[in-house]
């Protein structure tokens, strides 16, 4: 067993949790990097009538159809902007694809425990039910979000929670 300076197991206690890092807007967004199957250009898509506004359509990226989420919509941040740091992050969640649009891609981080904060409590003004955490690196503040639950969610239902 490996021993950090502090004392502590370094499997247990250095470990961390790594998360893919993106902008929407102003705000900077964190999900779990296993998650993540590959980050892509945006390109345009194929629009299906009488799908939801944030679903922008679907691309078809190695024969599979994937669905394609904008999460600026989403989350009402106003009409996106397309430019060239636009891209789709492409998810591999309970073996569906699906991918999400998103302003800008930021960077690969790992945050220990300790820099992860228990998202505030709003009430019932806004909804939190897919923040999982505030993570405070330096002088930055990502939001995490629990994506698998977003995209699970009955107002997305892009996919069925599957219980083994």
């Amino acid at each position: 067993m490996q021993v950090s300076e502090e004392g502590g197991d370094l499997a247990a206690s250095d470990a961390g949790q790594e998360f893919l890092t993106f902008s929407l807007g102003n705000e900077e967004y964190g999900i779990d990097i296993l998650k993540v199957q590959e980050i892509r250009g945006y390109d345009s898509v194929t629009q299906i009538a009488n799908a939801p506004e944030f679903i922008k359509g679907v691309i078809n990226l190695r024969g599979i159809i994937v669905p394609i989420v904008d999460m600026r919509i989403k989350f009402n941040l106003g009409q996106a902007d397309y430019t060239g740091t636009t891209v789709v992050i492409i998810l591999n969640i309970a073996d569906r694809v699906i991918g999400m649009v998103v302003d800008a891609v930021s960077d690969v981080l790992t945050l220990q425990a300790q820099e992860i904060k228990a998202p505030p409590e709003f009430g019932s003004a806004i909804d939190t039910r897919y923040v999982t955490g505030v993570g405070a690196v330096d002088d930055r503040m990502l939001i995490l979000i629990d994506i698998e639950r977003l995209l699970a969610s009955d107002d997305m239902a892009l996919f069925d929670r599957v219980s083994a």
